[in-house]
């Protein structure tokens, strides 16, 4: 080992410490003194439901755990967005999992709430995957009601698709077990099968000081909308549990009954382990985002018996593109090569950035996926796309489009991971957020904007002192140093991996050693869905 492995080794698994610290605090969720009062109850945590419902002998991954991270300081934070999300196994069938964390503003439903709700929605219906809700949750939160009320991926989408993945077959079941009120009381009724828990769930679309404000009705909220009134008077939930856990009990119960599912049909044999040892992996990434390195050996240390079959290997070297298996799961990879290469004239390519030859490869490798039905794995580490009058004249907006259009038509399942950089366009044609992965995830060491820090810094810095020139202020060189260093700071917050996941740009920060998990759980998952369209790239200019 190498002075410079160690030094990259000591600085990754610096970034993995500060995960773990991180996701640690996420999982306090509103804070141990709530969650005390929660089991004081009777009731059991969000993240403690999900883990009795889950097999524990099987793997699950998180979706969204830092989502709400840092943004609502103001109105005293929203860890994990209030609602925990897990994709994981019931009696050995997968299913998504999505519980309301009541020790979160009693399990208030913020912007953020809607956003991650709707995209567990999304990969329960990309996937054809069983959905259950824990419902405890006090509804929307007012202060706020204006960002997720009233627009078409607010609050009502999420009824809307209650509706839709019922009538395509999806399986819905609620268990109430807590407050569920006003018009969140429809999802658990728009669920295939409802529970509700004896004297701590209750249900209503108005709680009895409303009722008494309205009509003038005189009654209590268990008389109103308890268990016993919906099991046995109103019809509106199907089972009553007596508890938490009598509750879980019933769903997996439900589970165990649900028939096979038609597969997609990916290709799979016996899983093997990396012939090279993954955690090599904090060593080869380099602790700068600009230093180059091997993709190729990062590679090695994620697929099976490190066997990466390369397509064009000779040919646009800055795009690695070939076949190998995850877990077992064959997929084809595409990856940014991040160390300088020769192209076919002999002149050198910079790593990380997409020239006209390797986005013409990817391109054509993605079709070649497609026609095969291989899953899409895409391993980013881009600056972007080549610029310059050579990449301009030699087509370069062309043949980047072609690989846009690729990854948009592409019919079978797509995951990514950011590894490192995540910048421009680069972003879009290495399937970013917006070409509907699977999954997305990034490493503690990835960064996504525009462009890098210092090159965003640099531009903005020019903007801020035109500016404060023409209001006559002298800028001297350590003026010029203390704005360069305060817009930086702004924007590098703006580029770690947190602040998107925060947002659900990506679906998580994960340990690299994670990643193959990740990869195998998505496909397990897309397994579900059969192709029910062909691929077609529509017009290209050729």
């Amino acid at each position: 080992m190498d002075i410079d492995f160690n030094k990259n080794e000591d600085h990754n698994k610096l970034l993995l410490s500060d995960l773990k610290k991180r996701l640690a605090q996420v999982k306090l969720g509103g804070g141990k003194v709530r969650l005390e009062k929660q089991r004081a109850k009777g009731k059991m945590t969000a993240r403690e439901r999900i883990d009795y419902l889950l097999d524990n002998d099987k793997n699950s991954i998180e979706i969204g755990a830092f989502a709400g991270d840092d943004m609502y300081a103001s109105h005293g934070g929203c860890p994990s967005g209030g609602t925990v999300v897990k994709m994981g196994f019931i009696g050995g069938k997968q299913c998504l999992v999505v519980a309301n964390d009541a020790t979160v503003k009693a399990g208030a439903w913020f912007p953020i709430t809607g956003k991650k709700n709707l995209r567990a929605q999304e990969i329960s219906i990309e996937n054809r995957l069983p959905i259950i809700y824990l419902v405890d949750s006090a509804g929307v939160y007012l202060p706020l009601q204006d960002e997720i009320f009233p627009d078409k991926e607010h609050f009502g989408r999420i009824f809307r698709n209650n509706a839709k993945m019922s009538s395509m077959g999806i399986t819905q079941i609620a268990a109430v077990m807590g407050s569920c009120v006003a018009g969140g009381a429809y999802l658990p009724i728009m669920s295939d099968e409802a529970l509700i828990v004896d004297k701590t769930g209750s249900i209503f679309l108005a709680g009895s000081y409303l009722v008494k404000a309205a009509i003038g009705e005189k009654i209590d909220n268990e008389i109103l909308g308890g268990a016993t009134t919906h099991c046995e008077i109103s019809g509106v939930t199907d089972y009553k549990a007596k508890d938490d856990k009598a509750a879980l009990d019933t769903i997996k119960n439900i589970v165990d009954k649900i028939g096979d599912f038609d597969k997609a049909g990916y290709s799979k044999v016996k899983a093997k382990k990396p012939k090279e040892n993954p955690e090599d992996i904090y060593g080869l990434l380099p602790a700068s985002r600009s230093a180059q390195y091997d993709m190729v050996e990062i590679i090695k240390r994620l697929v099976d018996n490190s066997e990466f079959e390369q397509y064009k290997e000779g040919y646009g070297k800055t795009i690695l593109t070939g076949y190998a298996r995850i877990d077992g799961w064959a997929v084809g990879i595409v990856a940014n090569q991040r160390k300088v290469v020769k192209n076919k004239n002999g002149e050198m390519q910079f790593g990380g950035v997409i020239y006209s030859d390797s986005a013409d490869k990817a391109t054509r490798f993605i079709a070649n996926c497609n026609q095969k039905k291989i899953p899409l794995v895409f391993l980013q580490d881009v600056t972007g796309f080549m610029v310059g009058s050579k990449s301009e004249h030699g087509g370069i907006i062309k043949d980047g489009a072609k690989m846009v259009n690729a990854v948009s038509n592409s019919v079978v399942p797509k995951f990514t991971i950011v590894i490192g950089n995540s910048y421009g366009a680069g972003n879009y044609a290495m399937c970013g957020k917006a070409y509907d992965p699977r999954l997305i995830a990034a490493w503690p060491s990835a960064e996504l904007a525009v462009m890098s820090g210092n090159s965003a810094a640099k531009v903005l810095l020019q903007i801020e002192t035109a500016s404060l020139k023409k209001k006559g202020e002298e800028i001297t060189p350590e003026k010029e140093k203390e704005l360069f260093d305060k817009i930086k700071s702004r924007y590098d917050n703006q580029i770690s991996p947190y602040y998107a996941a925060a947002r659900i740009w990506t679906d998580g920060v994960i340990d690299p050693l994670d990643t193959r998990t990740w990869i195998s759980m998505g496909i397990e998952a897309a397994n579900h869905a059969p192709i029910e369209t062909p691929f077609n790239m529509g017009v290209l200019q050729v």
